[in-house]
């Protein structure tokens, strides 16, 4: 958040899915809501709400869990969808139940589709999304891509060359790097975030893409230690390389 906002205690752990603003009452009065080491009686009081709020704020003795602002690294796997209602495994399965109530909702920065994994940014922070997913930031994206078949060697060159035409649209794509590992792996980062752009920029070229993995949005690279499903929050100071 670009300045501290304040709100009253039970609107932001309600907003934080810990309950209904009647049921955080209920808990101050049980002493189950502490902040800066001291019980909170009365949850109407208005607070700041700082990103050191979770350190300082506990609830029935847990740490509370990160205030509104937040920006999640996940490593997605394949087989989740980036969706808050289709049918299957979410990536939104993989956090906290309580998040899911949460208000503002915790949304996905772009999607990676079902088959596609990787890197995936998840944030409550409107601005922040918006920041990164605008067409002027040119926010870099890379993908590595195992292809069907070997590369004809002349794939770097139109992609480089900004006019490269996709099935069914009318506007060519921003140029694209390509770099070969192999004859039929290859990383392509892409500026763009259209609809399956990756599969099909190689369908365009008389490939097809047989896996899909995404290693980097702009300064955020995926961690080596992170396990697929398993996701970490950054500190404000991480999420702004994603702009690097």
């Amino acid at each position: 958040m670009s300045k501290t906002q304040t709100s009253r205690i039970d609107k932001l752990l309600s907003n934080m899915g810990y309950g209904s603003r009647t049921e955080i009452g209920r808990l101050a009065q049980a002493g189950g809501i502490v902040l800066d080491g001291v019980d909170v009686a009365d949850v109407s009081k208005r607070i700041p709400v700082t990103p050191d709020l979770s350190q300082r704020m506990q609830i029935d003795g847990a740490p509370l869990d990160p205030p509104p602002g937040l920006v999640l690294l996940l490593n997605k796997p394949l087989g989740m969808t980036c969706s808050h209602k289709e049918d299957g495994a979410l990536v939104h399965d993989v956090l906290p139940d309580r998040w899911r109530r949460r208000d503002p909702a915790i949304s996905t920065i772009g999607r990676l589709d079902k088959d596609t994994s990787g890197l995936l940014l998840l944030t409550d922070d409107g601005d922040f999304l918006h920041r990164v997913i605008s067409p002027r930031r040119h926010v870099a994206k890379v993908y590595r891509a195992t292809l069907a078949r070997p590369l004809a060697g002349t794939e770097g060159a139109l992609f480089a060359s900004g006019e490269l035409m996709l099935e069914g649209e009318a506007k060519p794509l921003a140029p694209a790097e390509l770099e070969i590992i192999t004859p039929t792996e290859a990383r392509l980062t892409v500026t763009e975030g259209r609809y399956h752009q990756v599969r099909r920029m190689f369908a365009a070229v008389g490939n097809h893409v047989e896996a899909l993995h995404r290693e980097r949005v702009g300064g955020l690279t995926l961690p080596d230690d992170l396990e697929p499903g398993q996701w970490r929050l950054l500190a404000p100071d991480e999420a702004a390389r994603v702009f690097d």
